[in-house]
């Protein structure tokens, strides 16, 4: 296997568009219709889809290689290379009805190139299409954006990319477990690229068709299931000595503590959903193995659990501090004394 998964699965036709039905659905509406606006916003995380998109509408349009150009704003910012893509855009198709231009990461572009491409925007000739995309659409001048047909691309949901992540694994020969596409999806952090990359990462080491969670585990860096539980069992006890030792034993061995949280947090959001929210519980019961659902179904029925939203907020607020200190385990620790009621 030498292409990259996300290159060879990325998606070719607007069916194949996972978990931006809004979107898809209104434009290929209005491409049916031939209402096919002169230039689209695309903003939302990185590896949600909007280039891939974007090229499927040019499709779509009609647009062949010969004349779609893609351009990358980072390296392509100023305003000479606007003015360059304003004297190009004057010029008819190859053969396309349409010339299609996607400008990626488009906001940075300089604040000159914004102004020579409003220009463009403002009065553009009919076979000129745009597609702009970015990650930070807070950086585009109100005028650029009030000139754009835009949307908003939703991260895909753990759920998602569990259902990707399974697919892809099938369709290149490899049996995933279920808590293996959990994990994987857990650590793609709401991105169709990252997920398509650790899923790579875990088939290049794989020595069998089939992948447990402990390969998931071993080759991501994260901890081992039963050391996240430990750590929950710890504050829901109000054990400070075990939270400790556990983050002693993570530390040791390496792990990565921001990925260690992010479980963490997932198994406590699960813990109150359960308890809160009943109906929700076929939702929870399906991102989890049995011994792990078990563990924290009966976390969230016992009676007196430390686990509440009061240590899920403090937790949170740890792990947003994760990746600016000096030492990783020190927000985790420091939380940990101020929750289980010990003093400095």
């Amino acid at each position: 296997m030498s292409e990259a998964l996300y290159r060879k699965y990325r998606p070719e036709s607007f069916r194949e568009v996972l978990g931006q039905e809004h979107i898809v659905s209104v434009i290929e509406d209005s491409i049916n219709m031939g209402n096919v606006s002169h230039a689209y916003l695309f903003s939302g995380g990185r590896g949600t889809g909007k280039t891939t998109l974007a090229r499927i509408v040019a499709r779509e349009v009609g647009c062949t290689q010969n004349d779609l150009y893609e351009i990358d704003a980072a390296s392509n910012r100023g305003i000479d290379d606007i003015r360059e893509l304003r004297d190009a855009v004057s010029t008819l198709p190859f053969e396309s009805p349409y010339k299609v231009y996607i400008i990626d990461e488009v906001h940075m572009l300089t604040k000159e190139a914004f102004n020579a491409l409003l220009k463009t925007l403002e009065e553009p000739p009919a076979h000129a299409l745009f597609i702009l995309a970015t990650t930070e659409v807070d950086k585009l001048p109100d005028t650029i954006v009030s000139r754009c047909q835009a949307f908003t691309f939703k991260q895909p949901s753990p759920a998602i990319l569990k259902k990707m992540v399974l697919n892809v694994a099938k369709q290149e020969g490899y049996t995933l477990e279920p808590t293996s596409a959990d994990l994987i999806a857990l650590l793609a952090e709401g991105s169709f690229r990252d997920a398509h990359g650790v899923l790579q990462k875990i088939i290049f080491s794989s020595k069998d068709k089939k992948i447990s969670v402990e390969e998931v585990e071993s080759v991501t860096g994260a901890p081992r299931g039963e050391l996240v539980n430990q750590f929950i069992e710890a504050i829901d006890r109000k054990d400070l000595e075990a939270g400790l030792a556990t983050l002693s034993d993570l530390s040791r061995a390496g792990v990565d503590m921001k990925v260690f949280m992010k479980l963490v947090l997932h198994k406590l959001r699960s813990i109150l959903l359960l308890r809160f929210a009943k109906n929700l519980k076929p939702v929870v019961e399906e991102q989890f193995g049995s011994d792990d659902f078990s563990f924290l179904e009966k976390i969230s029925e016992r009676k007196g659990s430390n686990v509440n939203a009061s240590v899920l907020s403090a937790i949170l607020g740890a792990y947003a501090q994760i990746g600016v200190a000096h030492i990783p385990a020190l927000p985790i620790e420091l939380v940990l004394i101020e929750l289980l009621g010990k003093k400095a």
